[in-house]
């Protein structure tokens, strides 16, 4: 099930070209254009604020937006480019793409992982280290997963969590063609030390 696409909320710019960009920049705005998906491109504009918000929170050129224009029918839309000022390396324009929902698109998708309580290795003490607790796949904008679930009820410690041991939703691919690894459960430190200990004066000892 696909999770909430959060909106891009934008304005519709009048006029286009260098002399509109540059008054929409000095009202505060950030200008763009809206492209794709079988119809005529658009000439929009965000506040700057808002934009700079979005930057700072990440991920802005790999995430979903349902895109809100007054007057207009919402739709999904990725962001393809940010332009940025090469002295301030502030946002300066941005191109947004619409996209079918048959359209293919690069997504990050949080790993939710379940199955600790049953974890052999969890419950000796295992710690449950996450290596990636976001895989980048290949998605259906129509079809976006919330989440990926990794059981790890199975696992011992010393045992790893690869990609090819979650179930991907119909459809989406890993952009990493190997089979990478997601987690895995450690040692306590405490267990680790200790041993980390023993070998040393075994060591010593043959010395």
């Amino acid at each position: 099930m696909a999770g909430e696409i959060p909106d891009l909320v934008v304005q519709e710019r009048a006029g286009t070209g260098k002399g509109a960009a540059r008054q929409a920049r000095r009202d505060g705005m950030v200008p763009g254009i809206v492209y794709g998906g079988g119809e005529d491109p658009l000439s929009i504009q965000i506040p700057f604020n808002v934009l700079l918000k979005r930057l700072k929170q990440g991920r802005f050129l790999s995430t979903l937006f349902n895109l809100k224009v007054e007057g207009r029918e919402d739709v999904r839309v990725i962001c393809r480019n940010v332009q940025r000022d090469v002295v301030k390396d502030l946002p300066t324009h941005l191109d947004l793409m619409r996209l079918r929902r048959t359209s293919k698109i690069n997504l990050f998708i949080p790993v939710e992982f379940v199955g600790e309580e049953a974890s052999k290795g969890i419950r000796k003490g295992g710690v449950l280290t996450t290596v990636r607790p976001e895989v980048e796949l290949v998605v259906t904008a129509g079809d976006i997963p919330e989440k990926l679930v990794a059981d790890i009820s199975g696992m011992d410690i010393g045992d790893t969590l690869t990609i090819s041991m979650i179930t991907l939703p119909e459809g989406a691919k890993p952009t990493i063609d190997r089979d990478f690894v997601i987690a895995n459960i450690t040692a306590p430190s405490g267990l680790r030390s200790s041993g980390d200990a023993e070998e040393g004066e075994e060591e010593a000892g043959e010395a």
